[in-house]
């Protein structure tokens, strides 16, 4: 199986002058929702059921948001890591910097072995 992807033109936001180029930019082919991956983890399991499963995922959701918002770092295993990344203004020095020149934060997701591997092998094919 492939990755689909379509081309679209964008220009340099550095210099809006330079022609603008061409780029890949990967399109989906579907989405598996909250409750069919919980489906499809409980068919692996004879013993626990969709149910289960998705009260365990619901859980997680909320200890996750819950770490996160406590500044850690939530490590998966092999899946990968979580944590908060942060976009601000710059001050002159440390001491002229306050908490209002952050802009924006984001949830960075860092993958683990196997996800990397993965996407070290990925196949790309035009959509």
């Amino acid at each position: 199986m492939a990755v689909k992807f379509v081309t679209v033109e964008k220009g340099n936001p550095a210099n809006p002058a330079a022609p603008k180029r061409w780029y890949a930019s990967a399109k989906a082919s579907g989405e598996l929702t909250f409750r069919k991956l919980s489906k499809e983890i409980a068919e692996g399991s004879t013993t626990v059921s969709d149910t289960d499963t998705l009260a365990v995922l619901n859980d997680l959701t909320k200890v996750l948001r819950r770490h996160l918002e406590n500044g850690e770092i939530v490590r998966f295993g092999d899946f990968g890591s979580f944590q908060i990344s942060l976009s601000s203004d710059g001050a002159e020095t440390a001491e002229k910097f306050h908490s209002s020149m952050i802009k924006s934060s984001k949830v960075v997701f860092r993958p683990g072995i196997d996800l990397k591997e993965m996407q070290n092998n990925l196949k790309f094919e035009k959509a």
